[in-house]
């Protein structure tokens, strides 16, 4: 994860318009990690006493963060209310910084490795996400186009291959580019998608210190929001514990959870696949500016990934 910026380093123009936007001067602010976003991210408290989430990015800095940061905006303020979210309170914009704030959460994240009790408390809210009608006319994209680009990674290495590609992917590259193919149409679907979920972007609630007694999952972070399968957003955390520990086994989340309920071995196989290929492509790219933790942690998705389909694919 990157060092952020905290409130006191933002420019004072910047401050200023979050200030008005919340109603009075920020006189504490703590400092959130996590995350892979050169920006700030801040739990702030104004002289009021009113709490807030204020999150920051300059364009100068990664022109992308800034942009995630107006569709992220845009999409918080067209979601249904009743969804584990923060609510969005404002949005500064000045044509370089971007700034947005939220409603606070007082919550934690998720431990790493992850916990069998979190974990059941992050699918049982993943599985009431899934059923929650969205309003009509909601724009959002749909998860099988988001990704159908992301999902040729194994058809570009097989075009420009990788040095330090597992043997297994080589040897098995014709299978792992059939299966992302199959499972780009896997992820269609009517339900909302959070599409980037992993520890640092779901918070839990409810419950004292390490209890799960209470607790509900709140999900952070949405400019990847699109509509797709009910399944997807609780597979990719089970990615990410497989990514924190390879050697977990969430097979059986994925045989007995409702989150999962009717989902086929083939369409978990060929999600998985494409993933593990986008992961391992992105992770030979040169660093994004101000990110530069995000090509390696993108390998170590990639190989628990390529660990996991070793498993599940049972082949030599």
């Amino acid at each position: 994860m990157n060092s952020r910026i905290g409130w006191s380093e933002l420019p004072a123009s910047v401050r200023s318009g979050i200030e008005e936007i919340l109603g009075g001067p920020v006189v504490e602010a703590a400092t959130q990690s996590g995350g892979f976003s050169p920006g700030s991210a801040d739990r702030v408290r104004l002289a009021s006493g009113r709490r807030a989430f204020v999150k920051a990015v300059s364009a100068d800095v990664n022109a992308t963060s800034a942009t995630l940061h107006r569709r992220e905006a845009a999409i918080t303020a067209s979601l249904p209310p009743a969804l584990p979210m923060p609510r969005l309170l404002g949005t500064y914009d000045d044509g370089t910084w971007v700034a947005l704030a939220l409603t606070d959460v007082d919550g934690r994240h998720p431990r790493e490795p992850w916990q069998e009790d979190e974990l059941g408390v992050v699918l049982h809210t993943l599985a009431e996400v899934a059923r929650v009608e969205l309003p009509a006319g909601l724009d959002l994209p749909l998860y099988q186009d988001s990704l159908r680009g992301a999902f040729m990674g194994w058809e570009k290495l097989q075009r420009r291959p990788m040095e330090g590609l597992d043997p297994w992917a080589l040897v098995n590259l014709a299978e792992l580019v059939a299966l992302a193919r199959a499972g780009v149409e896997c992820l269609a679907g009517t339900s909302l998608v959070h599409g980037d979920l992993r520890t640092d972007n779901i918070l839990l609630t409810g419950g004292p210190g390490g209890d799960t007694g209470g607790s509900r999952a709140v999900l952070v972070d949405w400019p990847w929001a699109a509509v797709g399968a009910f399944w997807v957003d609780a597979l990719s955390v089970l990615i990410n514990v497989k990514s924190l520990d390879p050697d977990s086994r969430p097979e059986r989340f994925l045989d007995s959870h409702p989150a999962f309920s009717g989902v086929p071995a083939a369409a978990i196989n060929g999600v998985l696949a494409g993933f593990a290929g986008y992961f391992m492509d992105m992770s030979r790219r040169p660093d994004s500016p101000g990110m530069p933790t995000l090509r390696a942690f993108q390998r170590k998705q990639a190989d628990a990934l390529v660990g996991w389909l070793k498993l599940r694919l049972d082949t030599p």
